[in-house]
């Protein structure tokens, strides 16, 4: 069984929305959202714990990112608003044990990332 699938990228406009989707066999846990933007390293955007608490790791994406999950569906969604070119990446969602960290090297199991591409 596949342990994480991220889907929902696209082409979008600026001041548009996404929402992007981790589904797999792990996601129970800790799920951390990174993304990579064309040449800088992967950072860590936002996160949802085991309790389903929260965590937002970027000021940029304080009030535009919501992280969710959907227990029933084994699903956490990274809602993302009013999008801008900065956001602009490959999107990945991972998995660590409880709590969450904003640190790439804290998450031991990795999905394949989804490109989101934001046009001005």
């Amino acid at each position: 069984q596949v342990q994480l699938v991220a889907t929902g990228g696209g082409l979008v406009q600026s001041g548009g929305s996404l929402t992007l989707s981790c589904t797999g066999s792990k996601t129970y846990g800790a799920i951390g959202w990174f993304r990579r933007a064309p040449g800088k390293e992967r950072e860590g955007v936002a996160c949802i714990n085991s309790s389903d608490r929260p965590s937002y790791y970027r000021d940029s994406a304080m009030g535009r990112f919501s992280v969710s999950r959907d227990n029933a569906k084994s699903t956490v969604y990274l809602q993302i608003s009013n999008l801008t070119p900065e956001d602009t990446a490959v999107y990945y969602c991972a998995f660590r044990s409880y709590l969450c960290s904003p640190d790439v090297v804290a998450y031991t199991t990795w999905g394949q990332g989804t490109q989101v591409t934001v046009s001005s």
